[in-house]
């Protein structure tokens, strides 16, 4: 039985789903029990569990074999990395006393640096929080997801205007979501060497001026990338929700990508190229009627400048 943290977000659910049509035995553990309806379509066993409340954890963990687990993160923490290792203590508490022999962590780029990382530090947490435990420990490295772009697609839509964070030219490893999910799903069920770390790449460096051209050519629109200004940054997490310290620890993460820090280590782990291009993914994500309603626009404001 592979038991699946996370199983109702984005690269969860999508493991869930690679391993059930591949004939896996599958637990998805939610902590919302609206959530389960859905996941038990799929043919998966539900866990309803809190990652914050050991019990619950404790009783998810059972009869299990293999753990994916995870470090999220909501952007609404008190305290991001200290909340992270209350949760990893209870990871370790429950695999204690569960027959799971094999842990398989969704880690990202950059979690070989212990600090000077923000949200990134909590990776590096997760690939130390089992040492000494009598379990086989794999962790995924994926790097930047294409996805985190779709959140700006109403900006894109509206003003033709791209917000990032990022200098525009500033090229970095970009992955889909959906194929990181394929690649653990694959690991989780493969016999791999204990310690093995693989770190997940695209097919190429995307900047922001190349997503903003994959939007413009999948709505048929002109959409420019523009860099929310440093001095900004903060008032701008702080408007959808952020606390104080997720901020600061994503103002830290921001500056180690733009820096250079936070690139593959390149040192004893694997690399894997990923396939789905930029381009790909976004003409697949953004949706149909999207695409014709913003080309329908483009189309009447040209005939209207005609006239």
């Amino acid at each position: 039985m592979h038991v699946i943290l996370g199983a109702s977000g984005q690269v969860g659910s999508a493991v869930v789903s690679q391993l059930i049509e591949k004939g896996e035995s599958v637990k998805g553990v939610v902590r919302d029990e609206n959530k389960a309806g859905e996941l038990e379509k799929t043919g998966a066993a539900v866990a309803i569990a809190d990652i914050s409340d050991l019990p619950s954890l404790v009783a998810a963990f059972q009869d299990g074999s293999t753990l994916f687990a995870l470090t999220p993160e909501s952007g609404h923490e008190r305290n991001v990395i200290g909340e992270t290792k209350d949760i990893l203590e209870n990871y370790r508490k429950a695999l204690a006393s569960s027959p799971i022999k094999k842990v398989v962590g969704l880690s990202s780029i950059g979690a070989q640096y212990e600090s000077g990382t923000g949200n990134l530090v909590m990776s590096y947490l997760l690939e130390h929080a089992f040492t000494g435990m009598p379990v086989k420990q794999i962790f995924v490295r994926p790097a930047y997801y294409f996805s985190n772009w779709m959140m700006y697609l109403g900006s894109v839509m509206e003003n033709g205007t791209l917000p990032t964070f990022f200098p525009p030219d500033l090229s970095i490893p970009m992955v889909s979501p959906q194929e990181v999910a394929a690649f653990v799903a694959n690991v989780i069920q493969k016999e791999e060497e204990d310690g093995k770390i693989f770190e997940l790449t695209g097919p190429a460096a995307y900047s922001s001026n190349d997503v903003a051209k994959a939007f413009s050519d999948a709505l048929g629109m002109e959409v420019k990338a523009v860099q929310i200004p440093k001095e900004q940054w903060e008032s701008s997490l702080h408007e959808i929700g952020f606390s104080p310290d997720a901020i600061r620890n994503f103002i830290e993460m921001t500056d180690a990508v733009i820096s250079g820090k936070a690139k593959p280590e390149k040192k004893d782990t694997v690399q894997v190229k990923l396939k789905t291009t930029l381009k790909n993914y976004i003409q697949q994500y953004v949706p149909a009627e999207e695409r014709t309603a913003t080309k329908s626009k483009s189309k009447s404001s040209r005939a209207k400048s005609k006239v």
